[in-house]
């Protein structure tokens, strides 16, 4: 917990509560399903719930808010958001249903009551959010048309509705792929952290 209490001070006694359990949950699950790397369990905090967690850093999501997580598998980054933002509606979609299983339990017993999960592909999503979060799950020119449809007209967000993506590397040509105008913010100024020096953020709007 020292990494995500010295990111994010202010946290609640419930929400410290909260991120300790899934770091106690996590590598249970992971002895049975394999939702981390066998090799990258050992970096859950950093690697996996404080990596989620620097999308807080970028946007402070209003209550009310509706966020898409495209391909969460375990439930990165949506679950440690979730514990971050309580008044904000999650929503998790997967193809891979013993992951979900995964992230449902831990939902479930983190206790948080603003997240719902749906087993399928992102064509079967119904209704609208006003941001789509994914890690690493496909390229950029592939993820937009997929979720263009899903993006709601109103805001309410400091950020215009749209698509926040974790990445890593040179993303120079995945973002000229998508002939539009992207933001890339270095997670590295969010945490000192060296896992984060290659570390980025990328945001278009919708």
């Amino acid at each position: 917990m020292q990494q995500i209490q010295q990111a994010f001070p202010r946290l609640s006694q419930q929400q410290i509560e909260q991120f300790q359990t899934m770091l106690n949950l996590y590598p249970k699950w992971n002895a049975v399903i394999n939702v981390i790397s066998r090799q990258d369990i050992d970096n859950l905090e950093i690697h996996h719930i404080l990596h989620s967690l620097l999308i807080a850093k970028f946007i402070q999501f209003t209550p009310g808010t509706r966020v898409l997580d495209l391909g969460t598998g375990g439930g990165f980054p949506a679950l440690p958001l979730a514990v971050m933002f309580p008044n904000v509606n999650f929503h998790l979609v997967d193809r891979i249903g013993k992951k979900l299983r995964v992230a449902n339990d831990i939902a479930t017993q983190t206790g948080l009551t603003n997240v719902t999960i749906q087993h399928g592909d992102v064509a079967e999503v119904k209704g609208t959010f006003h941001f789509v979060v994914s890690r690493a799950v496909m390229p950029l020119d592939e993820t937009i048309p997929l979720i263009k449809r899903l993006i709601d007209k109103q805001q309410q967000n400091a950020l215009p509705n749209g698509l926040i993506c974790l990445k890593g590397g040179n993303l120079d040509a995945e973002i000229a792929a998508t002939h539009r105008e992207c933001l890339v913010e270095p997670l590295s100024q969010y945490s000192p952290l060296p896992y984060f020096e290659t570390k980025k953020i990328v945001y278009t709007a919708l």
